[in-house]
């Protein structure tokens, strides 16, 4: 979304953004013939992947220097958004695995979205709250998979943000 990386830190001036990977994966294959759709994935796999940033854009060269003449608007892509696609290069793999899509926040925007669909209007504002609140409540009661790796998580997390996080953890 145009224009949201701009907002985010003029309201949270200290946030670290950080891309979906799988859709700059989507976005990096939609003009990949199908034939090549496979190697390209495992090419690009390895880029994000990788275990420091640094390897990382190595891999992303390789992968440039293999594929660039035939698609060169996919590493033309990774490269104009590797400040957001790279965040996660400071975090342990376990953290990585959190925040390396929008899958989970996709899928709570969907059922919202299915709640307030359905009803053309709504008498007042309340009325709406209170719809998005049980829908809420609702998604999460089927949360029920434990997060793996949480205790390394949290403790990781409270050290990085520990001025940020402060009463929370």
């Amino acid at each position: 979304m145009p224009g949201i990386e701009t907002a985010v830190r003029v309201v949270f001036p200290k946030a670290e953004l950080q891309f979906c990977i799988v859709h700059q994966m989507r976005n990096s294959l939609k003009h990949v013939v199908y034939k090549d759709k496979r190697e390209v994935v495992g090419d690009l796999k390895k880029v994000y992947q990788s275990p420091t940033e640094e390897m990382a854009l190595l891999e992303l060269e390789r992968f440039e220097d293999k594929w660039g003449e035939k698609y060169p608007y996919i590493g033309k892509s990774w490269r104009d958004s590797w400040d957001n696609l790279s965040t996660f290069f400071k975090y342990s793999p376990q953290i990585r695995r959190l925040i390396y899509t929008t899958n989970p926040i996709e899928s709570l925007n969907s059922q919202i979205k299915k709640v307030t669909r359905n009803k053309g209007v709504f008498p007042n504002e309340d009325a709406l709250f209170k719809s998005i609140y049980l829908a809420v409540i609702s998604v999460t009661n089927k949360w029920t998979s434990k997060i793996r790796d949480w205790h390394l998580i949290l403790a990781e997390l409270s050290i990085q943000f520990e001025d940020r996080l402060g009463g929370y953890l």
